[in-house]
């Protein structure tokens, strides 16, 4: 009786015991991510995806007046009515048929040529209409539209995609508190198929995150630049007095991110909403943003944004924070890319079908004159150095207020890895003892002696920058960006259900020779990372090794007919600038032609690329 009893016991006990192993939980035990099956990974193309500001628009109809933001009424006689796959050069928003004709393009045509995609938010109509305002369930019914339709046009194919939360993605446009709040916890919903597990928490607290989109050699980081904005009035424009702001803690995030993709030898892209310039940003976050750039400029191939609906570049330059102030009068220091704000359109007023659209009431001219004067000031070749500069590409938009685009960049994917030193300095550059290591502090000089600047984030940030000639960014090497193409919509006007439009080659940054095998590959002496040799150096590393099969950086069938003959050298058309890489080098260059007053037929393309030909032209 005895034994049966203890018997019962130790079966009790063992039950408890197994119950409490189960339950109980180490409170510091780390996370630990449930394994994934392993997924074979698509060999590189070695070309990516910018797709950016698409406005869906579920309210547009066929027919109707631009005036009525193109929802209902009937255009006045000689005005064009709202077309089947939308209306270019308008303040009217995308239909269905457009973002859905887009992305079954890229399905059909460039999936299987691309790593990856960065998608740089807007994906909501504006509120533009005071008769039909938007609503919160609106806009995240048609972010989740679009990032299913994203979901299932690459990520199923094993085709990573970044977005970011643009200007229109929350109510009140232009509005986001700090976080956690509902918008993060809606859209970490929403695009659970594009932000890693583990950036689950950071990603609710603030929106932003980043993706090893080349496992352990490429990332991109998604920035949340509601936190920069200065229209955002709901946060505190980075004060460094303010440590807690959102905007200093993504910063600090950034600058934790950076380090550690420097420290394991990985190259960044930066990616966003809103594109990085003086008026905005809140001064405070652009000066940190600017420090960043520059201090791991060895670390980041570039930065891509949107926004704008305007195809163009600018240029961070340390000098403008030199010392100069940021005050708004200050148009030394404000330049071009200060003034590159809300171009993208305003609210429209039902009730003055006189009055023109938002859009095309700006002076166009103006984001125009305000480029060439920063290329104009730059310093001349012999005088200007890259360490002080990061560049700024900002894409055109699907949503037609010019014509819908996207962008394909290429990029090399042979030759060494860069491996930073100590500064970003190589071998090469510890055998110059006279180059000058630089901070923000020190280029700050005596400006940091006056009160009204001490105590700002100019005058603290004293980590010495990371730069060096060797770096993807500054010379051609495995990860620099090569070239790009970009593709436009055109004859919208002339399209219906029945007869679609179709994408174009508006333009690329190739020069023509590159597009094609050297006619004397297996002649050819060097490797893929020569400065000299540019994206032919790149393109022409696998002949030269022996390889067969010569890589296209864009692929033959996507080109036009005069570009596909191999004997061609030139063409102004579609290849006016010639850039042998997109490093930094290249950029300033581009915009030292650009800055000088005699080449007409330069800034006449570029001019022509910012606006796609003008009001009126489909």
């Amino acid at each position: 009786m005895l034994e049966l009893r203890v018997l019962r016991w130790l079966l009790v006990l063992l039950v408890i015991a197994r119950v409490e192993e189960g339950l109980s939980v180490p409170t510091q035990a780390p996370m630990e991510i449930p394994p994934t099956p392993a997924k074979s990974r698509r060999k590189l193309q070695g070309r990516f995806l910018h797709i950016t500001d698409m406005h869906p628009d579920p309210h547009y109809r066929v027919d109707s007046s631009e005036k009525k933001a193109c929802h209902r009424g009937k255009p006045k006689e000689g005005k064009r009515p709202a077309g089947f796959y939308g209306l270019p050069f308008s303040d009217c928003d995308a239909p269905f048929s457009l973002t859905n004709y887009t992305l079954d393009f890229l399905d059909r045509e460039w999936a299987d040529e691309i790593d990856f995609v960065i998608w740089t938010g807007d994906s909501a109509r504006h509120d533009n209409d005071r008769r039909r305002p938007r609503t919160t369930a609106e806009i995240y019914e048609l972010n989740r539209a679009l990032a299913r339709k994203m979901e299932r046009v690459f990520v199923r194919k094993g085709i990573p995609v970044v977005p970011s939360i643009g200007n229109n993605d929350v109510w009140p446009h232009n509005i986001m508190m700090p976080g956690p709040n509902s918008i993060t916890a809606e859209f970490t919903s929403i695009w659970r198929a594009f932000v890693p597990f583990p950036s689950y928490q950071v990603f609710q607290r603030g929106g932003y995150f980043s993706v090893e989109v080349i496992p352990d050699s490429v990332a991109v980081i998604s920035l949340n630049t509601m936190y920069f904005y200065d229209s955002n009035t709901a946060v505190g424009g980075c004060a460094r007095t303010e440590p807690q702001d959102p905007g200093n803690l993504e910063l600090d995030w950034l600058e934790v991110q950076l380090q550690m993709f420097r420290d394991r030898g990985m190259q960044v892209w930066l990616s966003g909403h809103i594109p990085p310039s003086s008026r905005n940003f809140y001064s405070e976050c652009y000066v940190r943003y600017l420090e960043l750039s520059l201090r791991y400029q060895d670390t980041i191939l570039g930065h891509v944004y949107g926004h704008m609906n305007m195809d163009h570049f600018f240029l961070l330059d340390a000098e403008q924070l030199g010392n100069r102030t940021t005050g708004s009068d200050d148009t030394s220091f404000v330049a071009a890319p200060a003034a590159l704000r809300d171009y993208e359109g305003s609210d429209s007023d039902d009730d003055d079908e006189d009055e023109p659209a938002s859009v095309l009431k700006h002076n166009k001219k103006e984001l125009y004159k305000l480029l060439l004067q920063e290329f104009s000031d730059l310093p001349r070749a012999q005088n200007l150095n890259h360490d002080n500069y990061a560049v700024v590409n900002v894409a055109p938009s699907v949503v037609p207020t010019y014509l819908p685009s996207f962008r394909i960049f290429a990029y090399n994917t042979t030759g060494e890895a860069y491996l930073p030193g100590q500064l970003g300095r190589t071998s090469l550059d510890e055998s110059q003892p006279g180059r000058p290591s630089r901070s923000l502090k020190a280029l700050s000089g005596g400006l940091c002696a006056d009160a009204e600047h001490a105590n700002s984030w100019r005058c603290h940030l004293e980590e010495e920058w990371h730069s060096s000639p060797e770096s993807p960014s500054r010379m051609n090497r495995l990860w620099t960006p090569l070239g790009y193409a970009q593709y436009t919509l055109r004859k919208m006007d002339e399209a219906d259900e029945s007869h679609p439009p179709k994408f174009k080659l508006e333009y690329l940054t190739f020069p023509v020779t590159s597009l094609h095998p050297p006619p004397e590959a297996d002649g050819a002496d060097g490797n893929a990372t020569d400065n000299n040799g540019g994206v032919e150096a790149a393109v022409s590393a696998e002949a030269r090794s022996g390889a067969s099969k010569f890589w296209y950086p864009i692929p033959r069938r996507h080109l036009p007919r005069t570009l596909r003959n191999n004997t061609l050298t030139k063409s102004k058309k579609f290849a006016p600038y010639g850039l042998e890489d997109l490093t930094i080098p290249s950029w300033t260059a581009l915009a030292q032609r650009l800055g000088r007053s005699k080449a007409k037929r330069l800034r006449q393309k570029f001019k022509q690329y910012m606006y796609m030909g003008g009001a009126g032209e489909a």
